[in-house]
Formats: C-alpha cells, structure tokens, sequence
C-alpha cells in the first residue's frame, strides 16, 4: 500500500509501531530486519521510550480511543520490559 493511501489514523500506528518496534530489538526481542542479528542496546530503547512518551504529551487530546489505546499500551509493555531488562543486567 503506498503512503498517500494510508488514513493519518494509519501513520500515527505506523510511526508509534515503529519506535516500539525499535525498543524491542534494542531489548533483544526482535532481531535486526538488516543483519538478522539479536543485540541488547538499553540506551536505544530508553530513547525510544521517552520519544513515545513525547508523542504521546504532545499529542494529548488529539487522539481517537484507539490511538489513545495503542500509545498507553505499547509505553507501559515497553517500560515494563525495560525495567526487567535493567534488573537482568543487576
């Protein structure tokens, strides 16, 4: 599907779907599209993280429920995660 067909509901999953695809590999969750490689990078998840959390401050009352929905669910998974991952390393 090209980028002009998508609805703006669309590009915000995808752009939300993407940093939290980000945060995954950087846990080691999900390997590299490009190396296939799995490495642990808790800098880049961290960052991508707090971009989340940005997007979803800056985009507050904005949002329909579902959106609203994705962003919270996907920001809590991810700090949970990362939290276990930090106590992993000790």
């Amino acid at each position: 599907m090209a980028t002009e067909e998508l609805q703006p509901e669309s590009l915000f999953d995808l752009l939300a779907l993407s940093l939290g695809n980000a945060a995954l590999m950087g846990l080691g969750l999900v390997p590299d599209p490009e190396s296939g490689k799995i490495t642990q990078d808790l800098n880049s998840v961290e960052h991508n993280v707090e971009l989340l959390d940005m997007l979803a401050k800056k985009t507050k009352g904005n949002l329909s429920l579902a959106e609203e929905k994705l962003l919270s669910s996907l920001l809590y998974d991810l700090r949970m995660k990362f939290v276990a991952a930090k106590k992993e390393m000790g």
